[in-house]
């Protein structure tokens, strides 16, 4: 069995941090800072370590958002909402990652052409976001 993916949904005002894949995967480019939960470690775990391997940001995990299988990779995906506590977005992964960004919801529409996952857009859509 494949192993969880956690995946980082970070919010700062008024953006959501997204990574650009160095290698893309189908359709998949862009996306939220995520990688494989390892043994030991929780899912919020793997959001707040993947979120600074990945761009360089220091976050802490709010709550589960929800998780499915992702349509691209089949893989068991957790969507994890967490909240910007320091750093400069950045490929701090150049092997993994070719560039780091905060976009808007327009832009993370247009970044994301097979569509946002609905919890996760409602989430980010919402009064919450931090």
């Amino acid at each position: 069995m494949e192993p969880t993916i956690a995946g980082a949904v970070v919010g700062h005002e008024g953006e959501v941090l997204l990574v650009r894949r160095a290698v893309p995967e189908g359709d998949l480019v862009w996306q939220f800072p995520a990688g494989k939960v390892d043994p030991g470690e929780t899912q919020e775990e793997a959001a707040v370590r993947e979120a600074l391997e990945e761009a360089g940001v220091v976050v802490e995990p709010l709550t589960i958002i929800g998780e499915r299988l992702h349509p691209v990779t089949g893989r068991r995906v957790v969507y994890v909402a967490c909240r910007w506590l320091s750093g400069a977005a950045r490929a701090a992964s150049p092997r993994e990652v070719a560039e780091a960004a905060w976009v808007s919801m327009d832009g993370l529409a247009e970044r994301i052409p097979g569509g946002v996952y609905g919890p996760v857009w409602e989430y980010l859509a919402g009064p919450a976001l931090p």
